[in-house]
């Protein structure tokens, strides 16, 4: 009995051996980190004709008061720059400080202000986001120590896994100006314990995902890499 494999119909082997190739390629690519960014590019930046019905980031007016005792989230610096935009959302998405009342969610929003407008990596991001952050009890529990956290930049470069995984890709699967930064740098934490203060630092290394021009005007954030597993 002939199995699937030795089928001699010319037209399903040729189809079983592109169906292979194409799985081949997915693996490669998902291996490197590229995660969901295969799903296509996002629609490029366009002046008028989306009805205002597309997403954008939130930006908060400097002039808008504050609500009495409410502390003023940080923001995420616009830039057309992919270094600069890179570490702008490396230090971001370490700065939290647990004795300012905010939550960790609050904290989510600010990176996630400046996801892809398409919303087409979103939920993706959002799920990348809650796992550099403390959990909601780990955060009470960090309250009770006033500690607070933020990271000083080491190395900052686009890794080698990258241009691989670029060349492995289809045509059309990633946007134009998608690019990834591996961000090598220091945490450091510092709270009050037994009325001292303290402070502790760790290493840390992690990938973000960009798209910048020619696709939008200033650069966005697709995607995060495990902390500590970053493309090298």
């Amino acid at each position: 009995m002939k199995t699937p494999l030795a089928s001699s119909d010319p037209r399903s082997r040729h189809r079983l051996i592109a169906l292979i190739a194409a799985l081949v390629a997915i693996v490669v690519l998902a291996g490197v980190g590229v995660y969901g960014l295969l799903a296509g590019p996002p629609k490029p930046d366009t002046s008028d004709g989306d009805g205002g019905t597309r997403p954008g980031p939130v930006v908060t007016s400097p002039d808008e008061p504050t609500p009495t005792g409410m502390p003023r989230l940080p923001e995420i610096e616009a830039s057309d720059d992919p270094e600069t935009f890179a570490g702008n959302v490396a230090e971001a998405l370490f700065a939290w400080d647990t004795a300012s009342g905010l939550m960790p969610l609050d904290y989510s929003a600010v990176v996630l202000a400046v996801g892809d407008p398409s919303g087409a990596e979103q939920a993706g991001l959002a799920s990348d986001v809650a796992a550099y952050l403390p959990s909601r009890q780990a955060w009470l529990e960090l309250r009770q120590y006033g500690t607070a956290q933020h990271l000083t930049i080491d190395n900052l470069f686009v890794p080698p896994a990258w241009g691989e995984a670029v060349e492995q890709a289809q045509p059309g699967q990633l946007a134009p100006g998608t690019v990834a930064y591996t961000i090598e740098g220091t945490r450091h934490r510092e709270g009050v314990w037994n009325d001292e203060q303290v402070t502790s630092e760790h290493p840390v290394a992690f990938t973000v995902f960009i798209v910048c021009a020619p696709t939008y005007d200033t650069c966005h954030l697709l995607r995060l890499s495990q902390l500590d597993n970053p493309l090298r």
